[in-house]
């Protein structure tokens, strides 16, 4: 069995292989996570990301983020909020866009935003687009994102959710590299049950959880 990097289990075991690496899913949490003797080095890892063309004046990368900044917006209410975006990659745009609805943004990116001070704050909401499936130590990450939200606030995720094996094997997002670690809503559903969280699922890849304690 392999132990899981995200509850900490010894109860993964092989899930899917394809040429480039081998799957694992945790029994405990689900979580669907590649070999860790696969996973890139700093230099490469950050040379895929360096590809990305995250622009903030683009309409269309606007509304991709929109799926996760509206309903959140919906639920935070009032605009005098703080809130981090973490892992916000090389062309921060959903704090731009929940900065010009009035709320007060930090950002943080272990590449591109490497300011330690801001994740030793609280915030009342802290989202994550398109980042979660990059946490090599998922453990870690997901602690630490907890642990930044205040009670009663709100964490927002963006993630594309695995589900069985046969799509898997077929699934274009496992193809990525730097994509390591996959949540489905089984996942969430136990970091929820665990760490005292209200878990809703909006569309397919949005993920709201409001901390209850």
């Amino acid at each position: 069995m392999q132990p899981c990097p995200l509850c900490q289990s010894h109860s993964a075991d092989t899930f899917h292989q394809d040429k480039r690496r081998v799957y694992f899913r945790c029994q405990e949490c689900a979580l669907v996570f590649a070999d860790p003797e696969a996973l890139l080095a700093p230099d490469d890892e950050k040379a895929v990301y360096d590809k990305h063309e995250n622009n903030p004046d683009d309409p269309g990368y606007r509304r991709f983020l929109g799926r996760l900044a509206d309903p959140l917006v919906e639920r935070l209410g009032t605009s005098s909020c703080s809130g981090l975006d973490f892992g916000s990659g090389p062309g921060p745009t959903l704090s731009v866009m929940l900065a010009e609805m009035g709320y007060n943004m930090a950002i943080y990116d272990p590449y591109f935003a490497h300011d330690p001070a801001v994740l030793d704050r609280q915030y009342d909401f802290v989202t994550c687009t398109e980042a979660i499936e990059h946490f090599y130590t998922p453990a870690k990450e997901w602690g630490l994102l907890t642990a930044m939200v205040k009670p009663g606030g709100w964490l927002g995720f963006m993630t594309k959710l695995a589900t069985d094996a046969d799509a898997f094997a077929h699934w274009h997002y496992k193809n990525d590299p730097t994509h390591v670690s996959f949540f489905s809503r089984e996942t969430f559903r136990y970091l929820a049950k665990r760490d005292g969280l209200e878990v809703e699922f909006v569309g397919n890849d949005v993920i709201l959880l409001r901390k209850t304690q």
